[in-house]
């Protein structure tokens, strides 16, 4: 009978490829894991991330099951087709969606910063429709007219808050 040789070359190779099974659950869990959280977007935001088609059709696939089994299975099944994908993209765009992305931090403030500006200066207004051509001059005044008003009386900033949102939506329009 004949014993490898502990000094041979090639069994440390085969060393560095081995994956336990336990390691190969954890990674399987954690892909399902993503599946679960990439099925809890909507439609539109799987559609606009870009994701591989067998991906977005088992992902949209999952959403019309109601049977808890069916589901799953369903969720294995996504699971399996993301062994295959490059998940970096796909976990980059999700910390965008959900705000923790430094980038989706900056927009925020950036965003923030505008809402301010605008309540406070009237020369803000100006600046922003020369950058938003497509922005509804009456609407928005209106809005900042409000914001100003419930600031000024202490009252809860629903405005400034309808303002913001506004604010989001344009942004987004023009990106």
């Amino acid at each position: 009978m004949h014993y490898p040789d502990p000094d041979d070359a090639n069994d440390t190779d085969d060393e560095q490829d081995f994956v336990s099974k336990s390691q190969r659950k954890r990674d399987s869990t954690a892909l399902q894991d993503l599946g679960k959280e990439l099925f809890e977007l909507s439609r539109d935001q799987l559609k606009k991330m870009d994701l591989p088609e067998s991906l977005l059709d088992a992902l949209l696939e999952a959403k019309r099951l109601t049977s808890h089994g069916a589901m799953r299975r369903q969720m294995q099944f996504i699971g399996k087709v993301m062994r295959d994908i490059e998940t970096e993209p796909i976990l980059q765009h999700l910390a965008v969606i959900r705000g923790e992305s430094n980038l989706a931090k900056a927009a925020f403030h950036a965003l923030e910063n505008w809402r301010t500006r605008l309540i406070q200066d009237d020369a803000a207004l100006t600046e922003w429709l020369a950058a938003h051509p497509q922005t509804d001059v009456q609407q928005f005044r209106q809005l900042i007219r409000n914001a100003r008003k419930e600031a000024a009386e202490a009252k809860p900033p629903k405005s400034s808050r309808a303002l913001f949102k506004l604010l989001r939506e344009l942004g987004e329009g023009k990106a």
